[in-house]
């Protein structure tokens, strides 16, 4: 995640406080990749009580006019009309040939006002050309910090410092409030695989909330955590992170477990025509794997099938939660039965793996996703 200093998160005085050296940067912005504290305390505290997370180098982008809908819908897989103001989803874009350049979170905030969230893909390259002639204002949002708030103690924490009725925001639902005085927009949502909050604030504001938090978060057990806390939870959560878990730089939706995004009942979308014929040229498919082994394995080795290279291994942990090591893993389809064992093979040695069901953990999704919550 290296790459050249372009931006600063307000944060970072914070961060340098909590024992960062800032080892890595995402986006332009150097990242809190470790703090002082182990990242195993990290993950304890998002996993039985909360932690907060500054995930202020996302890339956030507003799109807004009459035409904005249209434009979205000409470069998402998925439809973004059926999203009704104060809801987001997941979506991606492909390029020409229906490969994957970049993994989009869309806010609507009213009918022709959106937000759009992303990584370190082409979304702004492929907004800007398309559009080019059209009634809409395409603006990059670098001034918006985003505190991320994750764990089952997060709504007892915010509720009581909130305008509006946190308890009653569902999974992908966003609303604007004013939190402890300060206007910001509230989103149930995070990158955790636990209940979480992010919230959208100024950078004027974002010191005095990443502190109110961690003030009234306190006799929860709440604590700030870092980046590498962050890929643990996720990656135990089976969340793909983009590009790292698209090694070939040129997989499709169907390739890497995100069918669910791409939406071919809508009318022509960038990549359409390519998508329904890839559909049936699927070269390798998303699994999870589970490693015999005490470490974690470096993210690139390769698996072996009978002598054979069959497939990547691509994002990895090990769980000290679960107990084990595991990884998120590419595999030729006809190898891709649950179970089924390879030779794990990188730079630490040689090791036996075998694919298992994502997520590894809260296979239900019981965490984000409450019985009682599903319709």
């Amino acid at each position: 995640m290296n790459a050249a200093v372009t931006r600063n998160s307000i944060l970072n005085e914070r961060h340098v406080q909590l024992g960062t050296k800032f080892e890595s940067s995402w986006n332009g912005m150097p990242l809190p990749q470790f703090y002082a504290t182990d990242p195993y305390d990290e993950v304890a505290a998002v996993r039985t009580r909360a932690g907060l997370i500054d995930v202020s180098s996302l890339n956030l982008v507003n799109v807004r006019g009459p035409e904005a809908l249209a434009l979205l819908n000409e470069v998402l897989t998925s439809d973004v009309e059926k999203l009704k103001p104060g809801q987001s989803a997941i979506s991606n874009i492909v390029d020409d040939e229906g490969s994957l350049i970049d993994d989009v979170l869309v806010y609507r905030n009213a009918a022709h006002d959106f937000r759009l969230s992303h990584g370190s893909g082409k979304l702004e390259d492929v907004l800007a050309e398309f559009a080019a002639g059209r009634d809409v204002v395409v603006e990059d949002d670098t001034d918006t910090h985003v505190l991320s708030l994750q764990g089952p103690a997060a709504l007892a924490i915010l509720s009581p410092h909130a305008s509006i009725d946190l308890g009653s925001l569902r999974y992908f639902e966003h609303a604007p409030a004013l939190l402890f005085g300060r206007p910001v927009t509230l989103a149930r949502g995070g990158y955790s695989a636990e209940r979480g909050y992010e919230v959208f604030c100024t950078a004027a504001d974002a010191v005095f909330l990443w502190d109110s938090i961690l003030e009234v978060g306190q006799p929860f057990g709440a604590m700030a955590v870092s980046w590498q806390s962050l890929d643990i939870v996720r990656v135990e959560g089976g969340l793909l992170f983009f590009p790292f878990d698209m090694p070939k730089g040129d997989e499709t939706p169907w390739e890497v477990g995100a069918e669910w995004t791409v939406d071919l009942d809508k009318p022509a979308f960038r990549g359409k025509d390519a998508l329904v014929r890839r559909k049936e040229e699927v070269r390798v498919v998303q699994r999870g794997m589970e490693i015999d082994h005490h470490e974690q394995i470096e993210p690139g080795a390769r698996l072996f099938k009978e002598g054979k290279d069959v497939g990547s291994l691509n994002s990895s942990i090990y769980s000290r939660h679960l107990m084990r090591s595991i990884a998120l893993v590419h595999v030729l389809p006809e190898l891709g039965a649950f179970g089924t064992e390879f030779e794990v093979v990188g730079p630490q040695g040689r090791f036996i793996g075998r694919l298992v069901k994502t997520p590894f953990y809260d296979p239900l999704r019981l965490r984000t996703h409450p019985l009682e919550e599903r319709g």
